[in-house]
């Protein structure tokens, strides 16, 4: 299992990584899943995949192989939209699951590989794209800026409440990194170097790409500092109706609230 992160901010994009993979409780090795191609100077392209590694690795092989000898065929040089390079990456993934679908069945291996595609290509804007195993794919927007794939439920809910499109690239990497490591403390299949890069609209290149172990000090500190915030926003929960009730009324309170059961509800 692995968990990958995409933001689509007005800034530019955000893309982070888990590396870990595990055949089993007993193989557990960590690689990549974060992939950057800048085949030219006016075009940026960065995949990041969740799924099954060998096919993975088979799709990344044939991106690559397409850029080195491009004769006619379609690759990431020939696309003039970021949609027209999402369908060539959602064909090439279509291909090789197809490949080798038979084979894994009967061994009772998942194929399937779900791709993040983020980049731009010049006279274009930005854009984040999310490809299925089936090929087709969404877009992600100023309404719904991020997309994920893998593990992707114990990292959501921080993103869906402070994810917005005007958020910084600086701070949308910090956030990545605690939807992650939220990840990562819930689901052992999730782990770290986790991987970040940031892309600035307009640049054609990555204006910064790093990785995070936990024998660093950066993620103890932010760990550390998102646990102290939640306590500290937990304490200043507002108090329930019967904490406020004099000791003396407290259970007519209690009462109460057992009888209005279902009916009696409260307001933002």
């Amino acid at each position: 299992m692995t968990y990958c992160v995409g933001m689509y901010l007005k800034d530019g994009l955000l893309f982070a990584s888990d590396s870990r993979t595990n055949a089993g409780v007993d193989y557990i090795t960590s690689y990549s899943k974060m992939y950057v191609f800048t085949p030219a100077p006016d075009r940026m392209f960065v995949i990041l995949s969740a799924g099954n590694l060998a096919i993975t690795q088979e799709i990344i092989h044939r991106i690559q192989r397409d850029l080195d000898y491009p004769g006619d065929g379609e690759n990431f040089l020939s696309a003039r939209y970021l949609f027209e390079a999402t369908d060539y990456v959602s064909r090439i993934s279509l291909e090789v699951q197809n490949k080798h679908y038979t084979t894994l069945q009967q061994a009772g291996v998942s194929g399937e590989v779900t791709l993040i595609l983020g980049g731009q290509i010049e006279g274009q804007p930005h854009g984040l794209m999310m490809i299925y195993p089936q090929g087709n794919y969404i877009e992600a927007s100023d309404k719904t800026p991020y997309l994920q794939i893998g593990e992707t439920k114990y990292g959501k809910p921080v993103l869906d409440r402070l994810v917005h499109y005007e958020l910084s690239l600086n701070d949308a990497a910090r956030l990545a990194l605690v939807s992650l490591t939220s990840t990562a403390n819930s689901n052992i299949t999730v782990g770290p170097p986790f991987e970040l890069s940031t892309y600035q609209a307009d640049q054609y290149q990555l204006s910064g790409r790093c990785t995070f172990n936990y024998n660093g000090n950066f993620l103890d500190q932010l760990e550390e500092s998102w646990k102290l915030g939640l306590q500290q926003a937990f304490e200043n929960l507002p108090s329930f109706e019967w904490e406020l009730t004099p000791q003396s009324d407290q259970q007519m309170s209690f009462n109460e609230c057992e009888f209005y059961q279902g009916q009696k509800s409260y307001q933002k």
